[in-house]
């Protein structure tokens, strides 16, 4: 026997350890204790019960918080039953939907979004009404798993009666946004939050898909991190309705002051945005809740403006449009890849094109049928 490894007495039950050896004189390792199962033998599975969709509904209007989870656990799930309870559960709810102000969270990681939603959820809710929080949990491409831990940073509104928090996995969908955004927001609303925020991920394109169901697009910069103007991107800023900068505590406030300026001028350069709102930029800190109430007053006057000028409604119709579009597209991709008829051709193609024997192009078209 090698005495560098360990190796199993059957007549004892346990490793016998080589330092016991007679090479290894003095020394002595004694067995362990051979552990007893972790789970008790005698427990019994609980099943959980499970309800029906017109239940479901009924729990989603009287405020049930569990009723809202089970259901929103419902519209995630990718098994065909699930699915088919849960668009019967949002057709059902949609008539009581529409009534909340929604918001979108973004910016890049670090620059205090979850600690920024912990004190303006507060804020809100001690205007009264309820909050659901929708934070977006970016999930690992190899694992595909998600560490869903927005909730411990949002530790004050985790506790508060009149708050949801729901974090939710990416699961690979466009630019990180949890594949059902859209339709959970709707049975938050129908189960009476009149506040939604959703937080993104803050990476790739899940900004625009998030700005395409809020109302109002909060993009969250901090200062002295580095390059100022490596927040001034075109495309993130023609989205913003509102810019706040974080941390500006401390000796940081003359840094985010700075910034401020540069991001107004850059505001300056860009088109009008449709809703005809031009978008401001406030300095905040988030850990010390300073200038919290300004940035709460920028949002109301926003939302007072375009209810004035009739963009509110334009928008919600807009948005309509746009996810309609987008479930097409998610059910013809899901439609292409679930048909076990075309699983041979799709092999067979994969073979072809890593042979160099056919273009990635050529094999696409010839799948679709076009070839």
């Amino acid at each position: 026997m090698d005495n560098n490894t360990t190796s199993f007495d059957p007549h004892h039950g346990h490793y016998e350890h080589p330092e016991n050896s007679a090479e290894y004189t003095g020394l002595t390792v004694n067995s362990g204790v051979i552990q007893p199962p972790c789970v008790n033998p005698y427990m019994k599975p609980r099943r959980r019960r499970s309800f029906t969709p017109a239940e479901l509904v009924e729990g989603i209007l009287k405020g049930d918080v569990t009723m809202l989870s089970r259901a929103v656990t419902l519209v995630e799930s990718v098994a065909p039953e699930h699915q088919a309870m849960a668009r019967e559960v949002i057709e059902k709810c949609l008539p009581y939907s529409g009534n909340s102000r929604r918001i979108g969270i973004t910016g890049v990681p670090g620059a205090g979004k979850s600690t920024s939603i912990d004190v303006f959820g507060l804020h809100v809710l001690r205007d009264g009404g309820k909050l659901a929080v929708l934070a977006i949990d970016p999930s690992s491409e190899r694992t595909k798993g998600s560490i869903l831990g927005d909730k411990t940073r949002m530790e004050k509104l985790s506790q508060h009666p009149d708050a949801f928090i729901r974090p939710s996995p990416s699961a690979g969908s466009l630019g990180g946004v949890a594949r059902k955004t859209r339709e959970t927001i709707i049975l938050c609303e129908a189960a009476g939050y009149n506040n939604v925020f959703v937080e993104t991920v803050g990476v790739g394109q899940s900004e625009t898909a998030v700005h395409s169901m809020v109302d109002f697009f909060m993009l969250i910069q901090i200062a002295g991190a580095g390059d100022e103007l490596q927040g001034i991107k075109r495309g993130i800023m023609e989205m913003a309705d509102g810019i706040v900068i974080n941390k500006a505590d401390g000796d940081n406030i003359d840094r985010a002051r700075l910034a401020q300026a540069q991001f107004k001028s850059a505001l300056q350069l860009l088109p009008a945005p449709p809703s005809g709102w031009q978008p401001e930029v406030l300095c905040y800190s988030g850990y010390y809740e300073i200038g919290i109430d300004e940035v709460w007053e920028m949002i109301d006057r926003y939302f007072k403006f375009i209810t004035d000028n009739g963009f509110f409604e334009r928008q919600r119709r807009e948005q309509a449009r746009y996810w309609m579009y987008e479930t097409i597209d998610s059910e013809l991709r899901r439609r292409f890849y679930d048909d076990s008829d075309r699983a041979a051709a799709l092999a067979n193609a994969e073979r072809l094109v890593l042979s160099n024997r056919l273009s990635p192009f050529t094999a696409a078209l010839q799948l679709l049928g076009e070839e």
